[in-house]
């Protein structure tokens, strides 16, 4: 039977990334994003639901996460789902549904140069090393000339 596992979600991160490194040395970085739906209910009146989705970001990319965006900022990821399963101290089993952060792309808030878009063009790809640890690849073009001189700096990996 196949199966499939794919997450495509865009909002604001709801606290600072946390960035930690396992016993063998690898970043991981966890952070809530929220996600608005804004719809119409029966009677027409306009309604609005926040989804709250705890993301996780392996090697490089969990230290760009952490390194370039904070609390408000927001992001566009794409990723998979995976469910952690526990048990706490009264020895009740616990779950929780996250997504595994697979590409991501930074969204510059208004005043930045960006206008609040999404550029997929901009997205940072995932490449593999001969370690299977990922890392985004390496930018093809330089920073908008709109972004302020500084606001840019010289270790950007994207």
């Amino acid at each position: 039977m196949p199966n499939f596992s794919k997450v495509y979600l865009m909002g604001n991160l709801t606290r600072d990334p946390e960035l930690r490194a396992t016993p063998s040395g690898t970043a991981v970085c966890q952070f809530g994003l929220a996600v608005n739906r804004v719809y119409n209910n029966s009677n027409g009146e306009r309604q609005e639901e926040t989804t709250f989705v705890d993301v996780e970001a392996w090697g490089r990319q969990a230290e760009t996460v952490s390194k370039y965006v904070s609390k408000g900022h927001p992001l566009f990821v794409e990723g998979r789902l995976k469910l952690d399963s526990w048990e706490n101290k009264e020895g009740e089993k616990r779950s929780k549904m996250k997504v595994v952060l697979e590409n991501m792309q930074l969204i510059s808030q208004k005043g930045e140069g960006g206008g609040g878009s999404f550029n997929p063009s901009q997205s940072v790809p995932q490449q593999r090393s001969d370690s299977g640890a990922s890392a985004p690849a390496p930018a093809a073009s330089p920073p908008a000339a709109s972004q302020k001189s500084e606001d840019i700096e010289e270790d950007v990996p994207f």
